[in-house]
């Protein structure tokens, strides 16, 4: 659930084929004498057919963009002078899809910018890069036009000039209605359909409609494939398709530099303009363009609508009984920019039904699009301009089955203090709480807002179980962008506790960052500047720190964990999975049912106490992450204590390795298991078990002692504890458990994989991996005598040979 450049004016924001329409000055050797320049000829209108003489007054026309005339089956397009090299946002969607999970109405296919560019009796269109850049006046402008020449995407023979001379006419139905690859089915699509080729014969455009500031065009395509989805037997495929071209604005919307230390989404572009000795990448983030109606009011700090609110749109296949609660998700947000001055800054409408001419795949329109789907889920993407990061538009995905995953993730995380989660249906309020919850989450993502990892740890865990402190907070973690989700630290006894979290006061400074409106006469660089000040004041209190997803070597930045301590945390929430097991038949009674519910949820507790050894588990190997700029003080990365990760280990033994037996309720498991659940339970403690040995945070720890010395947690110290804790029974005689033999024999197999030379070449990983097993093979051979039963003889003796064809592979 769940996509910069300093010291450069807008002027640099130019695209390549700005770049490279534009003539250079060549130097002369000797005399100042500009040179002589022969222009290219252009062909004359009389070199084209009359407008009156292609166009008929019974000819339908739609007024717009580009004017578009519809004349026996044909579509064309009239475009006027004044809009060649004006850049255009491409974007393709589908409109309605065959029956595949995965792929529906209103997803993206691509998105692209166009231009188009009349050279001799031709149209051309460009697609621009903006992967280079130099600014005019920089000495590098020249060798960057160079290096990026626009590809063209479609050339057209101009049919006829226009009224007045300052237009022309082409024919556009073999852009739309042939075998485009950007306009039409992605090759990796293609390729899963085994498709051979378009059918033109079954392919065609439905309708173009033109409007002020875009043109939308509706498309049908048929595939023929060998593997299509749907009916196999027809060996093909419908698709229909809807692409908008919206032009872009002339000047672009003033950039803002990217911070690693504020979640934003970017964008990158190489700059060679800038004097820094050296190609710069420079980042902008991604946000919508808000202005104060009223500026010199916004500037006494007053709050301010927008120019132009941020609107969103149901769809309207939305079933009724959600919308309030969608809407709401959206609305959410206000409170959060009014930290950045303004008010009424985004709201949500209901799709208008008087308006033929509003359509859900209009970029022009922001859409929550919700899909007929068994897929558990929810996303918030974007479109934005390439040239600044302004988001133009966006288009929430919203899959039916995401009440499912709500629904699971409440029960197991809250049953236990919450009776509004004790049943397989919640009630409509409960569930409709929920669905606003990840809507605000993902309109936050289409605010530019990435994964805020790190929020969660915020809080002290025992602060979680206060109502006072929660309902102060607005929730559990300071950022509804993180994955907090719900409150399992929360025990019987602790009322009026928030469950989950709302727009938390990271949110609010994260939009205060982004879209705080600063005067035009602001550079870019004077601007982040300034942010840099108000980022530096704020980077001390945990409340506003920034983990980036992706870093799974920082505890702090993790997914699905709560409070600033993961084993306290854990330890709460195991202890309410120990309260939930007992009653998931009772609370997920059905009359008549089978027990569908009960084998789901059953599940998805055991994956939620997998979840808890993965927060500790961090820990082991952790370096805490803490990006600085030069003018902040201290380390970036800080290995985790030692004392902390001995104790992470510690915990993961005590609750994972010793048989959880907790987990295993044959009275309710004869009812749902096959003999497929001690799989899955003891695949989940090999999961575990592999995670720990995993190569990346076997190198930190052996990275931390080459750094630290004794302060660190050794290698040495980590093989003997994880030895000790999963072999305990060899120094005992002790009856060893088919959860324990198989936790005994992934350990094994772990070894194995690591002492393979291709895996751990050049590391000490792979020799004490060896000695490891060596050790564990003298420990087996002293302790098979205290065993008399075969079954735990068979199972030491074939331990014994796998380490031997691991030691001396023959």
């Amino acid at each position: 659930m769940s996509k910069h450049f300093p010291k450069i004016a807008l002027a640099c924001l130019i695209s390549v084929l700005a770049i490279s329409s534009c003539k250079s000055k060549k130097k002369t050797a000797a005399k100042n004498v500009s040179p002589i320049v022969i222009p290219k000829p252009q062909p004359k209108p009389g070199a084209f057919k009359s407008f009156s003489e292609l166009i008929k007054s019974n000819t339908k026309r739609d007024s717009g963009l580009f004017n578009v005339y519809y004349l026996d089956d044909k579509y064309y397009y009239e475009i006027p002078d004044s809009l060649l090299g004006r850049e255009m946002l491409s974007v393709t969607r589908y409109a309605k899809t065959p029956p595949k999970d995965g792929t529906y109405g209103g997803e993206e296919v691509n998105s692209q910018v166009w231009i188009w560019e009349k050279v001799g009796k031709k149209i051309l269109v460009k697609v621009p890069s903006y992967t280079n850049v130099a600014d005019k006046e920089s000495d590098m402008y020249e060798s960057v036009r160079n290096s990026n020449l626009a590809p063209i995407l479609a050339s057209f023979d101009i049919k006829a000039y226009g009224k007045d001379s300052t237009s022309w006419l082409i024919d556009i139905n073999d852009l739309f209605a042939k075998d485009v690859s950007a306009l039409g089915l992605p090759q990796s699509d293609k390729l899963e359909y085994k498709v051979q080729r378009m059918d033109e014969s079954r392919s065609f455009i439905d309708t173009i409609k033109s409007f002020p500031l875009n043109i939308e065009t509706r498309t049908v395509k048929t595939y023929i494939a060998t593997a299509p989805p749907g009916d196999a037997s027809l060996g093909s495929t419908t698709i229909e398709f809807n692409t908008s071209m919206v032009i872009l604005p002339k000047k672009p919307m003033k950039p803002r530099l990217y911070d690693q230390r504020v979640g934003f989404f970017s964008q990158r572009q190489m700059d060679y303009g800038l004097d820094a000795q050296k190609a710069t990448q420079t980042r902008y983030v991604r946000r919508w363009k808000l202005e104060p109606k009223d500026p010199e009011a916004y500037k006494r700090g007053e709050l301010v609508e927008p120019k132009r609110q941020i609107v969103f749109y149901l769809d309207p296949a939305t079933p009724k009984k959600w919308r309030p609660y969608l809407i709401q998700g959206v609305k959410d947000w206000n409170v959060a920019f009014e930290a950045a001055g303004f008010k009424n800054a985004i709201t949500c409408l209901e799709a208008p039904t008087d308006d033929p001419d509003w359509s859900p795949e209009d970029s022009r329109y922001s859409v929550i699009r919700y899909f007929a789907s068994n897929i558990p889920n929810a996303y918030g993407p974007h479109i934005a301009d390439p040239r600044s990061g302004e988001i133009i538009e966006s288009d929430i995905g919203w899959y039916h089955n995401v009440m499912n995953l709500l629904r699971n993730w409440f029960f197991v995380q809250t049953a236990a203090v919450n009776p509004e989660a004790r049943s397989p249906k919640f009630k409509d309020e409960v569930m409709g709480q929920l669905i606003r919850f990840v809507s605000s989450h993902e309109v936050g993502h289409t605010l530019g807002l990435a994964h805020n990892f790190g929020s969660s740890y915020a809080y002290p865990v025992d602060s979680l179980r206060s109502a006072s402190f929660t309902h102060k907070m607005g929730g559990t973690a300071p950022s509804i962008m993180d994955y907090a989700r719900f409150n399992y630290v929360a025990q019987p006894g602790d009322k009026g506790v928030l469950l989950y979290p709302g727009i938390g006061p990271y949110d609010k400074w994260a939009i205060k960052w982004g879209y705080t409106w600063f005067d035009e006469n602001e550079s870019a660089d004077e601007i982040a500047k300034r942010l840099n000040k108000w980022t530096i004041e704020k980077v001390k209190d945990p409340i506003y720190f920034y983990g980036r997803q992706g870093v799974i070597i920082d505890p702090r930045s993790q997914a699905e964990d709560l409070g600033n301590d993961a084993i306290k945390a854990s330890k709460y929430g195991i202890a309410n999975l120990k309260r939930i097991l007992p009653n998931i038949e009772k609370w997920t009674y059905q009359e008549g049912q089978p027990y569908n519910d009960l084998v789901e949820l059953y599940q998805e507790l055991i994956v939620q106490f997998n979840r808890y050894m993965g927060h500790v588990r961090t820990s082991i190997g952790g370096i805490y992450e803490n990006p600085k700029t030069y003018d902040q003080e201290g380390s970036v990365f800080t290995h985790v204590e030692k004392e902390k990760q001995k104790n992470s280990m510690r915990f993961i033994a005590e609750e994972a390795f010793k048989t959880p037996k907790w987990l295993i309720d044959e009275k309710q498991l004869s009812k749902i298991d096959n003999g497929n659940m001690f799989a899955f339970t003891t695949s989940t403690q090999a999961s575990i078990l592999a995670g720990i040995l995993e190569q990346g945070r076997l190198s930190r720890v052996l990275d931390n002692m080459r750094k630290n010395g004794s302060k660190a947690y050794s290698i040495q110290e980590l093989f003997l504890d994880l030895k000790n804790s999963v072999w305990t029974e060899l120094s005992t005689g002790g009856n060893i458990d088919s959860y324990r033999r198989a936790l005994q024999r992934a350990y094994i197999g772990r070894l194995e994989f690591l002492s393979n030379p291709a895996v751990s070449a050049n590391s000490d990983i792979r020799p004490m991996a060896l000695e490891q097993l060596r050790i564990l093979q003298g420990d087996i051979k002293r302790a098979i005598p205290r065993y008399n039963d075969s079954l735990l003889r068979a199972h030491l003796n074939e331990s014994l040979l796998r380490i031997d064809k691991i030691l001396n592979p023959r």
